[in-house]
């Protein structure tokens, strides 16, 4: 383990190894949205939880085998990638429909702007490397991360065979 690197435990039972400056603090900042210009990964759990809510069929695609939220093109300047794409549920006030209207998001979402990494069958959290020139809630805030860490992580990560959050669409 590197000088940086401490071993959390996250949930009851479920740990981690954190490589990123315990001081490090985020809160999500209004108008943001960079996060929701990817592609959300959708691990299993999410997938059918995300049934629920919305009409698979329109919300969602497959790429290289993995199911992903799709990214749409918006008709507005704010709240989307280079493209002009967002999030299928980024409504154009640029805050969440599923968020919102159903009080749940996915995994992948609740992880931004950290990653997951699994290396030696343990889970391992940084911070994702273009967060630190996109993401404007870094180090803005008192919420240190590693202390809330359960906020970003949700249980089902150890549940999962591959948790890994580099993938996107």
């Amino acid at each position: 383990m590197s000088t940086d690197e401490r071993r959390v435990e996250v949930h009851p039972g479920c740990e981690a190894v954190v490589d990123f400056d315990p001081s490090l603090t985020f809160e999500c900042i209004e108008e943001c949205t960079w996060c929701c210009t990817h592609g959300v990964l959708l691990y299993e759990p999410d997938f059918f939880e995300l049934a629920k809510h919305a009409d698979l069929n329109e919300a969602t695609t497959t790429f290289r085998g993995e199911n992903f939220v799709k990214r749409e093109q918006k008709n507005r300047a704010e709240h989307v990638n280079e493209e002009g794409q967002a999030c299928f549920f980024l409504r154009d006030d640029g805050l969440c429909e599923l968020h919102l209207e159903h009080d749940w998001k996915p995994a992948r979402c609740s992880v931004f702007p950290l990653q997951v990494t699994v290396e030696d069958g343990e889970i391992h959290v940084s911070v994702r490397e273009s967060a630190h020139e996109h993401c404007e809630g870094l180090d803005v805030s008192e919420r240190k991360v590693i202390d809330n860490l359960d906020a970003f992580l949700p249980q089902v990560l150890w549940e999962l065979d591959d948790p890994d959050t580099l993938k996107e669409l």
